[in-house]
């Protein structure tokens, strides 16, 4: 007996024609939005705002990794400030011989006191390695000094001879940060009118001292730091960045000096408008220093 034909259902039929349609209408287009299940969002965590990046912080960090090149490119300095030195207890930290190990451990100490200072850099120092620090410098507002290129007793030298020791340091910063000195420390304090001539040359006034803190002989940090402590107002105080116990006496005389009201500045900032001359010697503004 014949089996009985089943009906054949309109809507199985319809199914795979209408997904064919549906298909086809969407590759064309033409498909208006489709229905979507909505979720509730309202159980999404919301994803936390992004802080911003302290401006400050980011732009030390983008100076630290800066290559080094040639040419005058200048870093972006704090702006100079004017302060009436005469009138407030002004004092000039001054750092000599470097960069080098030690050097950013006292710029972390000047940088927790807001204090500036003035370093005067050996040219031979100048490395790939170190060139970071003078940047760092610039860019938290010390200022560069220029204290030869391999430390000799200048008045030994030729002319020529001096004026290849200052031209070969002016170069190497320059290349390393961008800025032209305007300062210039002789080696041992050691100087003469031939020295006099080719600072005057190369557009550098001589800045020597008045207070001594001995560091390079007495390698001993509480020493340091009582001579420093002790400098009267208008100072031009010189250590050595090269030495250990001297990076571990900053923090020391920057809370002593602090604690009797003094300011710290660039030996530019401690003369204020007055210009410094090249080839003039300069050895701060307390009493003794103006002797």
């Amino acid at each position: 007996m014949p089996h009985a034909r089943r009906p054949v259902r309109r809507d199985v039929l319809s199914r795979p024609i209408a997904l064919l349609l549906l298909l086809g209408l969407t590759a064309c287009g033409h498909v208006a939005a489709p229905l979507v299940r909505r979720e509730n969002t309202s159980r999404v965590r919301s994803t936390p705002p992004v802080r911003p990046a302290d401006p400050a912080l980011m732009a030390l960090r983008l100076t630290l990794a800066q290559p080094g090149w040639r040419g005058r490119r200048p870093l972006v300095a704090p702006a100079p400030r004017t302060l009436p030195c005469p009138r407030v207890k002004c004092v000039a930290l001054t750092f000599d011989d470097g960069p080098f190990d030690h050097t950013g451990a006292v710029l972390d100490n000047l940088a927790a006191y807001n204090a500036r200072a003035t370093f005067f850099v050996v040219g031979q120092m100048v490395t790939d390695r170190t060139a970071p620090l003078l940047r760092r410098m610039v860019s938290e507002g010390h200022e560069l000094g220029n204290h030869s290129y391999d430390h000799p007793a200048l008045p030994g030298l030729s002319a020529d001879g001096v004026r290849r020791q200052l031209s070969r340091t002016q170069d190497a910063v320059r290349a390393a940060t961008g800025v032209t000195m305007h300062l210039f420390r002789p080696p041992y304090g050691a100087t003469d009118g031939k020295v006099a001539g080719e600072t005057r040359r190369e557009g550098l006034a001589q800045i020597l001292w008045d207070v001594d803190t001995l560091d390079w002989r007495d390698r001993n940090t509480p020493l340091v730091v009582r001579r420093a402590a002790g400098a009267p107002a208008g100072s031009v105080v010189l250590m050595h960045d090269i030495h250990k116990t001297t990076a571990d006496a900053v923090p020391a005389l920057l809370r002593d000096l602090r604690a009797k009201g003094y300011a710290f500045v660039t030996v530019s900032e401690l003369y204020g408008t007055r210009p410094l001359l090249p080839g003039e010697r300069y050895a701060g503004e307390s009493a003794s220093g103006r002797r």
